[in-house]
Order: C-alpha cells, then structure tokens, then sequence
C-alpha cells in the first residue's frame, strides 16, 4: 500500500521530542545519530502519542500512528495514504509549540485523579509480595509503612489477589475477609486499589460466559484469539466493544461496592498484544486503537493508573514509566528523568516513576540489592508528581539508608500541597508538571540536559544518578536560585555542588 510522506528539513540547533515516551533517552533527537520509530508498531511497553515537537515552535500531529525517522539533517513522517500529517510551525519555542497543540488536538478536561496520589507516597505491594499477596501479609506492609515513621497513601495489591485472570473476586483461601481488610486500610488512613488486565484464562467459567457473548478478541478465522503474554496465554477483551467495557465495569463496580475498594491499576494492554488484521476490532480500529480504548476503561474511576496507554494526552489518567531494572545504566535510575520528561511533553502530565530500587522482579530479586541506588532512586522520585515505594525499606535497608529514604516519602508529603496545586493548574492548561529545562527556559542551551528537571516554573531539582557520586554539576539558568542548604547561584551558571547521600539538591527561582 502506497504511503503518505512528509520530509522536513532541520534547522540550524533545532531539536525535537515526542513519539515514545520510552524513548526518553534517545531525545531530542535531530542532533545525534540516526533514529527511527514506528508508532503502528511498537510503543516501547509505555505511553505514546502521534506527536512530535520541535525546539523552534513546530510541530508534527495527526490522529493515527504514523513511522518517523531522523537523519541526515531531515525528519521524514511516513503514514497511510489516507492519513493526514499536520506540520505546524510559527509557534518560536518548545513550550510555545506545546501549548498550541494541547489545546488543538488534546485539550485538558478539568478534572484530576484521586488527590491523594499527589500529596502522598504510593505503596505497590509488587516487588514484596510478587504472586503471594494475602490479606495477612497487606495488612502488615500498611502498619510498617506507619511504623518507620511513612505517610499512609494509596496501597496497591497486584497481580494474583484473585480468582482465575478475568474472574476478579476475591481468592477466598489468600483473602477470607477482604471487607474487613479494606475498613482496616481506610482505617490507617490508606486508599486501597487493586491490579486487573483485559486478559481472561482460558476454561473458566468467566470465559465460557464471555465467548459467545462476542466481547472477545477474534483472529483471522472469526475463532477467538489467545494471545501469549507475561503470563501465558489468555483471551483478550475486546474494549472496542461497548459490551466488553459495560461487563468490565459491572466487575469494577461491584468491588467498589461490596468491598470498599477505591481504585484500579489496569495493567498490560500494549499493541504487541493485537495484531493488524484480527477481525473483532470495530470498522478502522488499529492496535493503538485497541490500545486507547483499555486506556478508556479507566475514565470510569478517579483512582487509576496505566503503564501502556495511546493518546488521550489531557485526560484524568495516572501514567506510570514502564519497569525499570534495579541498576544504575540502561533501563534503570538513569531512565527516570528523561522518561519522565518525555511522558510531560507527549501530554501525560499525571506521571509516576516505575516503583523505587526499580519495578523489573527479576532484575530485583536475582541482583545483589544496592542500598545507595535504592536511596538514590527514592530521592529521583520524591519531587515527581509521584513517587512509588513497593519492596519494603524496611526489609532490605540498614538503618541509615532506610532513614535517608523515609526522609524522601516525607519531603514529598511536605511538597504534596504545591505539587496538588500544579497538578490542578494542568487539569485546565494542559502543560506538564513535570518539566523539560529547555520547556522553561528556552534558548539557554538546556535542550540536551536530561539529569535535572523542573518542578512547575520555579522549582529546579539536581538528582544524583550515577553510582558512587557525592557531587555533581548543575545547569543553572539566568535568575537567582536559593538552593535547600542555603546556597545562593545567580545563573546562567554551570556550577559543581556538594550532594551527600543524604541530600536531593533542588533550588528555587527567587
């Protein structure tokens, strides 16, 4: 089939950002080496968005996935023949750029997720717990939380706290009281979600009602598809059917009634789990539209969060970066930022960094545990619009490093009200939270730096992320910048600083 191109030539210091927001790393991209992407294929096991932009006001959309490629001093934008792909231009600077497409093509809906996400650490029971989540086991991560001195906030029990995938009650043996446990959560001061997925386990009786009811995913043949994931092989629900999503709901709904529950952690749902020509899609869905429309399932609750999601960039869903390894370099602590920064400029602005010490189990659990990295990473997270605790502080820190990190959890509670305050600014501008150097102060020379960030205008925040440093460097922009120990820099200034393990460098614009 004959695609549709669009060739733009890069200009002088011109740097772009967009696409993946797993791909945080490889931006901006224009001045490095060659790369490409195609968003019809792959997402990166994380949030994606058919946008690019551009460090000079310009800017590529349209409403479908399209392939990009970087080189040779060109980007050239490839799509279907019948896809329209939008340049736009005379916007003069990243930020500029930014703001005209969020209120063109994804404008903000004035409402946020749960509050409590912002103003206090979250507690995935993940890494602690893996497959074994019991109410015994629940109840005593929440009461150590407290214990070593922790602000209560959300609580996530993950995979396996239920029947068969699909069959979302209670495991009767794992959880014999399951309403005791969540008034006892409240109780403590916690919010209680639970992890579910689209998928339904073969030869259940969830299953053997879904089927001919025609809410499931079919391949080529009509045949109902099983798909192989982290898990094996399941079913899959079609969400672009309004029955898949109606029954869906009626599940949600009811552990929110009879339970008490709060919220849901909707899990899995990337591309690679739907293929191009299976036949149960609605007329013209793609797999970044089947993609999408899990993401919607969500919409439905004020406490969500998602780690794959398509567009709908402006909406009230909470993003988390995909797991991260429990390492220093290459898909670990150095991630974080850029990643991060990329979720903000492809419109997520409710974003979480993967759990802290890294959320990948197997990298966790089979590598010697590395307690200043584990430290390093609280800090990273603590002034994120959120930050996520899940193997337990307590159990594999030695009292100095668990208390640096308990000092993270609460300087993130003291900075919860400012960071509410921005979160609500977004829900009515659109712009990230979380914030590129080079989104704030543009043409300083910050476009490459991917080690710092801004919390909102004037919040600037210097995380250690390299193994063994006491120092590092930092980029200062022009204003004067009052920094937490009491320093004083008047920037533009590139400048050394002093960062012992008990310190997250972070300066506030004057």
């Amino acid at each position: 089939m004959e695609k549709q191109e669009l060739r733009i030539k890069l200009l002088p210091d011109e740097y772009w950002w967009g696409g993946r927001a797993a791909d945080g790393r490889r931006m901006p991209y224009g001045a490095m080496a060659l790369f490409q992407a195609d968003l019809a294929v792959n997402h990166g096991g994380n949030q994606a968005c058919p946008l690019l932009l551009s460090s000079k006001g310009r800017y590529v959309w349209s409403e479908e996935p399209f392939a990009f490629q970087f080189g040779d001093g060109e980007l050239l934008v490839t799509g279907d023949q019948e896809q329209e792909l939008l340049l736009g231009e005379g916007h003069k600077t990243l930020r500029g750029a930014y703001r005209h497409v969020s209120r063109s093509f994804f404008p903000p809906v004035p409402v946020l997720p749960e509050e409590l996400l912002f103003t206090a650490p979250q507690y995935n029971l993940w890494i602690e717990l893996l497959y074994e989540p019991t109410q015994e086991k629940v109840l005593e991560y929440a009461e150590k939380v407290l214990a070593h001195g922790m602000p209560p906030g959300v609580i996530m029990i993950d995979d396996n706290w239920h029947e068969p995938y699909g069959t979302w009650t209670f495991h009767s043996g794992r959880f014999p009281d399951p309403k005791r446990m969540i008034d006892k959560l409240h109780a403590m001061g916690f919010q209680v979600m639970l992890w579910v997925c689209p998928f339904i386990s073969p030869d259940s009786q969830v299953f053997r009602k879904l089927e001919p009811a025609g809410v499931l995913l079919k391949d080529r043949n009509g045949r109902t598809a099983l798909r192989k994931w982290w898990n094996g092989y399941s079913a899959v629900l079609d969400c672009t059917n309004p029955g898949a999503v109606q029954w869906i709901h009626g599940q949600l709904d009811f552990l929110q009634r009879e339970y008490g529950v709060d919220g849901f952690k909707l899990d899995a749902g990337d591309v690679d789990f739907y293929e191009p020509d299976d036949m149960a899609y609605a007329a013209g869905t793609t797999p970044s539209g089947q993609c999408e429309a899990w993401a919607r399932v969500g919409l439905r609750y004020k406490l969500n969060e998602y780690r794959a999601c398509w567009k709908l960039a402006g909406q009230p869903l909470v993003q988390r970066l995909k797991d991260k390894r429990h390492e220093w370099q290459g898909n670990g602590l150095d991630a974080l930022i850029p990643d991060g920064l990329a979720q903000g400029l492809l419109g997520y602005a409710y974003t979480c960094p993967d759990m802290i010490g890294g959320g990948e189990f197997s990298s966790f659990t089979s590598a010697k545990l590395d307690q200043e990295l584990f430290v390093r990473s609280a800090q990273c997270s603590a002034l994120f619009p959120m930050m996520q605790f899940s193997a337990a502080p307590w159990r594999v820190l030695d009292e100095e490093h668990r208390q640096y990190c308990v000092e993270a959890a609460q300087l993130h509670a003291q900075f919860g009200p400012e960071i509410l305050e921005l979160a609500r600014e977004s829900a009515q501008t659109g712009e990230p939270i979380l914030r590129h150097m080079a989104y704030v102060f543009p043409n300083e020379g910050m476009e490459t730096v991917l080690d710092q960030f801004m919390l909102g205008d004037s919040v600037l925040v210097a995380p250690v992320v390299t193994q063994g440093m006491r120092s590092r460097t930092v980029r200062f922009p022009a204003g004067v910048w009052e920094g937490e120990d009491g320093s004083v820099v008047e920037g533009p200034a590139v400048q050394p600083i002093e960062a012992p393990l008990n310190r997250l460098p972070r300066y506030r614009k004057r």
